[in-house]
């Protein structure tokens, strides 16, 4: 083909100059030379002194074009190479063995080029080499002294094309480093990833014409993406937008190596932001999306929102695409140390309830287990691997506590948590908030989320004390509990599920308060599916001797004594005459207090003795003028009672059991209405 140097000069300088995209333009120029010059890549490189290389900064074929920072260190050899072996041409080197020439050697190996002929024309301004355009052939001895010539014509324009890319290269790294700075100094300020979203979308909206930012995060066991923080001009905000997809969108989701940054400027079209959009109550949207992958690890995306279309571009793209590094090392540090506070909180909570407990269960002793109490534990070992409810009956102070203790640390939930409730002394409006915990903001007072005392023994067990003194509506809430075995927070929205193992117990007639209608009858039937009687202490008095020598050591330890005190020769027949309406607990508190009274023994017990039957006791009302004050009668009326029951408030025949309320109910009234506890209440 006739060649005109001034048309082929015009055409190929207008291609280089045509774009100001470097490896756009390499690839235009290429496609025109290949009607000349038998090319099948171009290489356009500059010279990196610093870390003494060749720096391919473009590569171009007829189809492909890139642009790259390659670097290809040089040896000693190379650096040093005397380029006078090689055919020259007017500033153009013709190499036909590229394998023999060091410098064509270590390119060619370092990037994996398969070539056999180079030409390369050195890029010169003012007498500095500022880098080549290197010509590729797969075949031997392709390249002519014509061809070095004609190409040479092009020097200038490919100089001026590499000095100003390097130029831009230059002023385009400052203003990127200012950007990468700014914008990482504002997601890297706070550890609350909220407030960084959103000082990092004010500072983006400089660059970017973004309205909205979220953080979003993908579940692959559910196949869902959950977007959890979002940002506006208002503010940054804990959400829950949450998208489910179809298992052929899940299967692109879950391969983590073609994910790709994307945008979509008609994103209520994408098949995976459209979703996001429905939930998020969005039309017609823009929307860049980058996925925070580092190492195959994908812990969330970043988005950007605009309403409309057509919003964002390539740049946008390329700026937001240098803050991957900042957002995924943020985002994780904050989802650890929300994780670390979460389980600080839980640590705390656990401990603050549960200490105590778990200590007194470490201790705990059974007395009377191969005696008076060898028919309960037997049944406790039959029932405790299961993980059926459990109702224990018998009277106050007999020791149901204790038992459910002994059937959680002989459960397979040994190792859960052991949560005790006293239904009885948990106030009626404070009852749901108790039992099944609170959001932030579900009622006044309400300042932080809260767990109830169910989501606290997952994994455990829930011991309800006293289960008849709870009011009918949270009776209602614990059936669904046992039915379902999940719970929902006040102000809450969403079902929690628990894995609890439930023992309940009580001192009442549950069956005479199904009559009555104060106990759900099908709630009875929910828990009484292993029922176990503990008998009181009377009916196992040779269970005595070993509770009170377990008492003395036990009070012994907690006063600090330097000797454990011994027992009276008429100790033993005190305890075995008195009638213990009190149970266990009336017994271990008659043992501290002859302690106290006479720490270094011999122990006695003067004040107990036989039980009197207790009269029946009928309805006093006094004749005098005081007659008309209701909290007269009323104090009269409990007085008169104590009176008969010789000042003991609880347990059979108790005050509190003849007037039919809790003992705990009982006692309030009595230090409101300013009466005495004891047996001098006349």
């Amino acid at each position: 083909m006739k060649i005109n140097d001034n048309d082929f000069f015009r055409e190929a300088t207008l291609r280089i100059c045509g774009s100001l995209e470097i490896e756009k333009a390499l690839q235009s120029c290429l496609q025109f030379l290949q009607q000349y010059l038998p090319l099948s890549k171009l290489y356009l490189q500059c010279c990196n002194e610093e870390c003494n290389a060749m720096q391919t900064i473009a590569t171009a074929t007829a189809t492909e074009c890139r642009a790259t920072d390659y670097l290809t260190p040089l040896s000693e050899e190379a650096i040093n190479h005397d380029p006078k072996e090689l055919r020259e041409f007017n500033g153009v080197y013709i190499v036909d063995n590229p394998d023999k020439h060091p410098l064509s050697r270590e390119m060619i190996n370092h990037h994996k080029i398969s070539c056999s002929s180079i030409m390369v024309m050195l890029l010169q301004s003012e007498e500095q080499i500022i880098g080549h355009l290197v010509c590729i052939n797969e075949g031997n001895n392709k390249f002519t002294k014509e061809h070095a010539l004609l190409l040479s014509l092009l020097r200038d324009p490919f100089t001026i094309a590499l000095s100003n890319n390097l130029k831009h290269r230059s002023e385009l790294k400052l203003y990127d480093r200012d950007f990468f700075w700014e914008a990482t100094m504002r997601i890297s300020s706070t550890l609350n990833i909220e407030k960084a979203l959103w000082q990092t979308l004010l500072f983006l909206q400089d660059y970017i014409p973004v309205e909205e930012a979220s953080l979003n995060f993908y579940n692959p066991n559910e196949g869902t993406i959950t977007l959890n923080i979002h940002a506006d001009k208002s503010g940054g905000h804990l959400v829950n937008f949450q998208a489910a997809y179809p298992q052929e969108i899940r299967a692109v989701l879950d391969d983590v190596s073609q994910l790709d940054d994307f945008i979509d400027n008609r994103a209520e079209e994408h098949p995976i932001a459209k979703p996001i959009l429905a939930a998020m109550g969005k039309g017609k949207s823009s929307i860049i999306n980058m996925r925070l992958i580092v190492e195959d690890n994908w812990i969330g995306s970043v988005s950007l929102w605009a309403e409309g279309w057509d919003k964002f571009n390539e740049e946008h793209l390329r700026l937001l695409k240098q803050l991957k590094q900042p957002f995924f090392i943020a985002l994780s540090n904050s989802r650890r140390y929300t994780e670390l506070l979460e389980l600080k909180d839980l640590l705390a909570d656990d401990n603050r309830y549960l200490h105590e407990e778990l200590q007194k269960i470490s201790g705990y002793e059974i007395i009377g287990a191969d005696f008076g109490l060898k028919n309960v534990m037997d049944k406790v070992r039959s029932v405790a691997s299961l993980a059926s409810p459990v109702l224990l009956l018998g009277e106050t102070g007999v020791g149901k506590e204790i038992i459910a203790g002994a059937i959680h640390n002989a459960s397979l939930r040994r190792d859960g948590p052991f949560i005790k409730v006293n239904c009885g002394a948990i106030p009626e409006s404070l009852m749901d908030s108790e039992l099944f915990g609170h959001e932030k903001g579900a009622f006044t007072g309400a300042i932080s989320q809260k767990r109830g005392r169910f989501e606290r023994a997952h994994g455990g067990t829930i011991f309800l004390d006293e289960i008849g003194e709870l009011p009918l509506e949270a009776q209602v809430r614990l059936l669904r509990v046992l039915q379902d075995m999940e719970i929902e927070r006040v102000g809450g929205t969403e079902p929690i599920k628990v894995d609890i193992r439930v023992i309940a117990a009580t001192h009442r007639d549950l069956n005479a308060m199904i009559r009555e209608g104060k106990f759900r009858e099908d709630l009875y039937f929910r828990l009484q599916v292993f029922p176990i009687d503990i008998p009181p202490l009377r009916e196992r008095s040779g269970d005595i001797p070993g509770l009170v020598q377990h008492f003395i050591q036990k009070k012994s330890r907690d006063l600090k004594l330097p000797a454990i005190p011994a027992l009276a020769p008429t100790a033993y027949d005190q305890l075995l005459a008195h009638h213990w309406p009190g149970n266990v607990r009336e017994l271990e508190n008659a043992v501290e207090r002859v302690i106290i009274l006479n720490r270094e023994g011999p122990l006695s017990f003067p004040d107990l003795g036989p039980q009197e039957e207790t009269k029946e006791v009928g309805v006093y009302i006094p004749d005098t003028p005081e007659s008309c004050n209701l909290d007269q009668v009323t104090a009269n009326h409990i007085r008169k009672v104590l009176m008969n029951t010789n000042g003991r408030v609880e347990g059979n025949n108790g005050a509190a059991e003849l007037l039919g309320i809790n003992p705990g109910t009982l006692r309030h009234r009595m230090r409101k209405l300013g009466i005495s506890f004891g047996r001098n209440n006349g």
